[in-house]
């Protein structure tokens, strides 16, 4: 998703809001992750996207989603995704990366 002139820079708070927004029909696709065997981050097999599932184990860092990880205090890069059927936030940290979206037909 290209980043039109003049518009606002992404933050954790619009990523929040359209988790709120469309909790229904989310998806996510999880790229990479943290793996202690290797004190560091490592791809994962890609999955495709799958409809998020719930993580009450560590709700403020998930946002209550299972494979999502925010590190906050602006540690998160957050930026527009869109392919041609999804579209939504890519965001990776030094704890991963993943994909937050929606079907653009929702």
């Amino acid at each position: 998703m290209k980043k039109a002139q003049g518009s606002t820079k992404i933050t954790l708070a619009t990523v929040k809001s359209f988790i709120n927004k469309n909790k229904v029909h989310l998806l996510i696709k999880v790229k990479s992750k943290f793996d202690g065997m290797v004190d560091g981050v490592r791809d994962v097999d890609d999955l495709g996207f799958q409809r998020i599932l719930p993580d009450d184990i560590h709700p403020s860092n998930t946002l209550g989603i299972r494979g999502a990880w925010f590190v906050k205090d602006s540690r998160d890069h957050l930026t527009a995704y869109e392919d041609s059927n999804i579209k939504g936030f890519s965001i990776y940290n030094c704890c991963g990366s993943f994909i937050l979206g929606i079907y653009k037909n929702n």
